[in-house]
């Protein structure tokens, strides 16, 4: 998914007066009472466009009745059309906050899956990471492999199953504890930016399963903050935002990091790291 020209795009930007809100919070306006405040970016009759809030999962767990985005926005749709059934197309984690797209109808869905990677032009993220890195701007190019309990670990090339991921970052602020990062993908696998995150030393902050030893928010320190893709089906170039938390800057006040809570107060030593060679099947 390597950025493409994106002259002429139009831009939709989720506005809120608290980009860090949990889902259990209230929002503003086009969020809907009782129905975890959800903002809605941009809706047209393909698609709709929302800020997945931290802490809600995408759809619910088999054989769960956990409330969960993808009801939420049925919801609404079914407002204007009680019929409605929206679509996933791609996925959030449930500790992953940020920019998530549906289809409105299966003619949708099939279009947007089956071209994804020829119709989306970039997916950023920002994350808060642990540590300092030693240069500005990277890229992380590994093979990762998940593993049966889900888990996404990074292999040497040629292991079977593994698949090449590629990731361009750039550090915005650093400190020597803690490193806010842009991050844009060039490839969308599971856990991508966590596990290529972990394998550098330099695990999300709040991500235990991936090594983190600090938790200064309470929370995955991981935002989808930019998708531009064209629409399925009027071809427009379209660019949809959603500011980071403000909390993940907050960190770097002093006295926000004396208050930061971690499991482990010695910057110095080295972060725990997933093992490369870890058994897969394990």
């Amino acid at each position: 998914m390597n950025p493409k020209n994106k002259r002429g795009a139009e831009r939709f930007r989720a506005e809120r007066p608290h980009a860090d809100r949990p889902h259990t919070d209230s929002g503003h306006s086009k969020s809907h009472p009782g129905r975890e405040h959800i903002y809605y970016i941009y809706e047209d009759d393909a698609i709709v466009v929302v800020s997945k809030p931290v802490g809600l999962p995408v759809i619910a767990p088999e054989g769960s009745r956990a409330k969960n985005l993808y009801d939420i926005v049925t919801l609404h749709l079914r407002e204007k059309n009680p019929r409605a059934r929206p679509a996933v197309v791609h996925r959030l984690d449930r500790d992953t906050s940020g920019v998530m797209m549906f289809a409105k109808s299966a003619l949708g869905k099939k279009t947007l899956m089956s071209r994804w990677n020829e119709l989306v032009h970039e997916r950023v993220y920002v994350a808060l990471a642990e540590g300092a890195f030693d240069a500005d701007s990277g890229r992380f190019d590994s093979w990762l492999l998940e593993n049966r309990a889900g888990t996404v670990y990074t292999v040497a090339p040629g292991i079977h199953g593994a698949l090449r991921s590629i990731t361009d970052w750039r550090a915005l602020r650093t400190s020597a504890r803690f490193t806010l990062l842009e991050l844009s993908l060039e490839t969308g696998r599971k856990h991508q930016i966590r596990a290529q995150l972990s394998a550098a030393g330099h695990p999300v902050a709040g991500d235990s399963r991936y090594g983190a030893r600090t938790d200064p928010l309470g929370r995955l320190c991981l935002h989808a903050s930019l998708l531009t893709i064209e629409h399925p089906f009027s071809h427009q170039i379209m660019r949809f935002e959603d500011p980071p938390p403000a909390s993940f800057l907050a960190v770097f006040d002093a006295r926000e990091a004396q208050s930061a809570r971690g499991r482990d107060e010695n910057p110095n030593k080295p972060n725990k790291r997933i093992p490369h060679d870890r058994d897969p099947r394990n």
